[in-house]
Formats: structure tokens, C-alpha cells, sequence
């Protein structure tokens, strides 16, 4: 009887281990779903300078301050939530089954949230994936104020760049994917001048030239009037490769707000009068010697008075022609 009896308690044991929250809690992070960047998802993807905790409640605070100036109050709806409570109640479970059904109540509000910070795959690279918001017009707001105020508000960020479309990381996947994610820029009558900057982590089966070669195709099959211009564009394209997604965005200002970097942003307008300023004094330099040079051409040595005015003509037209 003792023997049949221990199965029973250890079956029992095991039954309710199944449900003590820290058991889902020690699940290893990167096995899918919502919590890693995966294909369908738009959001902001963030470079830091090695801690990304931090780069992740930098990122919150910064897209939260913004984000309720352009789209008001974040609201919740946690209908699913308190259907969970009352079939909690009536079931009347144990209290780890209980702490369990909060937890995914936690979690179902978690989805519903405007900003959402999931792994990326990419180490000193986080990604948080927005809900009912514009990526491009929110980042594009946030650099067009910190360029214009020059308050620095982060510390580990470096670079923010919008995703508005992700696709497998495979050539013939982003040419049929950016054919149609394109358009709003590119297709006739929009056309623009652009650039396309490649970045690619923890993949090594893409050619950087193949994608460069193929999408800047794409584009000028959509109006060839769409020219590159790798100065000063009106259009940047990001492309940016993880593991084997591909995060796609068309932005704007990509030249003027430092390569969408947050750090660079607020010191632009301090660091371009002093190359302004040795410029200038190069410049004046270069003229000063002109100047030195001209006067002594001017100068009539005495070993050159008996010089004929034939010989004189030819040094004069040639001065001209200087």
C-alpha cells in the first residue's frame, strides 16, 4: 500500500507544480511569440552603448513623452482580463492556479499597450514594437525636437530608427515584399531622390550589393524619375537584417538629424560653426598666400629691369590665364 501510494503523491506533487508561476517564469526567453521580433510587426528599433536594460527604460520614458503629445493619453482595454477574474472566482482554483491566470491577465494587458519592448536577437540592439502609431512620424517628431531644442534626454541610446514592415531575410522575399511597401514614396506620380543604407546582424547568407542592387531596381521600376543621390536625399531606405528578418523603413532628414542618432542630434548646430570656422580660416590662409604670391610676381627684380617687353607679354597672358 506504501508503495501505491508514493506514485499517487508524486503524481499529485507534479500536478500542482504545473501551475507555481515561477515554473513559466524560468522558460528560456527566445522561444517565439510575442516577446521576439518576428515577421507582420512594426516598431522602433534601438542601437545602445551595452545596457540595454537601461536602453529599454530610456526607450519608454522617450516614446511615452512623445507619444501621448501625438496621439493623446494611452488607454487600456482590459475586457479579456476580467472575464479571466470571474471564471477565477466561480472555479473557485488554488491559489497557484490564481497567481498563474493574473499573470496571463498581466500579459494580455501588456499586448494591448502602445510600446511593447520584445527580444531582437541582436545584442546591443532592442526592439519595441508599437501598436496604433506611425513609427516614422513619431521618431521623425522626436529627432525634429531634439534637433531644434538641443536638450539631451537619454544617456545610452545612440540610434532610433523606425521599422513600418518586416519580411524574411531572403532576396526574392524583400523584392516581392518592397514592391508593394514602396509605393507611397516611390510609385509615379510620387518619385523622390534616395539612398539606401544596409546594416545586417547574425545572418551571413546576404549580399549587401545584391539587396542595395535589387531594391534601388525596384524603386526606379516605380517611376524612373527616382534618382539616387547619396549626398543629401530626400528619402533614406533602411534596411535592417536580424537573424532572418528584415526590418524595412522610407524615412526623412536622414542627412540633417545625424543618421537618426540621438547623441549626434543634439550637437549638430555646436560642432558645424567650428568646421565653419576652420573652414573659413583655411580659406583665408589659401588667400593670404595668393595675395604673397601676386605681390611677388609684381616685383621687378633688379637682374630683370633690362628684361625685354616681348619677353613681358607672354608672363602677363599667362597670369590671366592662372
Amino acid at each position: 500500500m506504501a508503495a501505491s501510494e508514493q506514485p499517487a503523491a508524486a503524481m499529485k506533487r507534479r500536478h500542482k507544480a504545473q501551475y507555481v508561476p515561477g515554473q513559466q517564469a524560468k522558460r528560456p526567453r527566445g522561444g517565439g511569440g510575442p516577446r521576439q521580433l518576428e515577421l507582420g510587426m512594426q516598431g522602433i528599433l534601438i542601437t545602445c552603448n551595452m545596457n540595454e536594460r537601461k536602453c529599454v527604460g530610456e526607450a519608454y520614458s522617450l516614446l511615452n513623452e512623445y507619444g501621448d503629445l501625438l496621439y493623446g493619453p494611452e488607454k487600456f482595454t482590459d475586457q479579456d482580463g476580467r472575464l479571466s477574474g470571474s471564471e477565477e472566482e466561480e472555479d473557485d482554483v488554488e491559489a497557484a492556479l490564481k497567481k498563474e491566470v493574473d499573470q496571463i491577465r498581466t500579459s494580455t494587458e501588456q499586448k494591448l499597450r502602445r510600446f511593447q519592448s520584445v527580444e531582437s536577437g541582436a545584442n546591443n540592439v532592442v526592439f519595441i514594437r508599437t501598436l496604433g502609431v506611425e513609427p516614422e512620424k513619431l521618431v521623425h517628431h522626436i529627432l525634429k525636437d531634439l534637433h531644434t531644442t538641443k536638450k539631451k534626454k537619454t544617456r545610452v541610446i545612440l540610434r532610433m530608427l523606425p521599422i513600418s514592415g518586416t519580411c524574411k531575410a531572403f532576396v526574392e522575399d524583400m523584392k516581392k515584399y518592397s514592391e508593394t511597401f514602396f509605393e507611397p514614396w516611390f510609385k509615379a506620380p510620387n518619385k523622390g531622390t534616395f539612398q539606401i543604407v544596409y546594416k545586417a546582424r547574425n545572418n551571413s547568407h546576404m549580399s549587401r550589393e545584391e539587396v542595395i542592387k535589387e531594391l534601388a531596381g525596384i524603386v526606379g521600376s516605380l517611376n524612373p524619375e527616382n534618382k539616387v543621390d547619396l549626398n543629401n536625399p530626400q528619402y533614406t531606405i533602411v534596411v535592417e537584417i536580424i537573424k532572418n528578418v528584415c526590418c524595412l523603413s522610407v524615412v526623412k532628414d536622414y542627412v540633417l538629424f545625424r543618421k537618426y542618432n540621438l547623441q549626434e542630434v543634439v550637437k549638430s548646430n555646436k560642432e558645424e560653426p567650428v568646421q565653419q570656422n576652420l573652414l573659413s580660416a583655411s580659406q583665408e590662409e589659401k588667400l593670404k598666400e595668393i595675395k604673397l604670391a601676386e605681390e611677388d610676381s609684381k616685383e621687378v627684380k633688379p637682374e630683370d629691369k633690362g628684361q625685354s617687353e616681348e619677353e613681358s607679354k607672354p608672363n602677363e597672358s599667362d597670369s590671366q590665364q592662372a
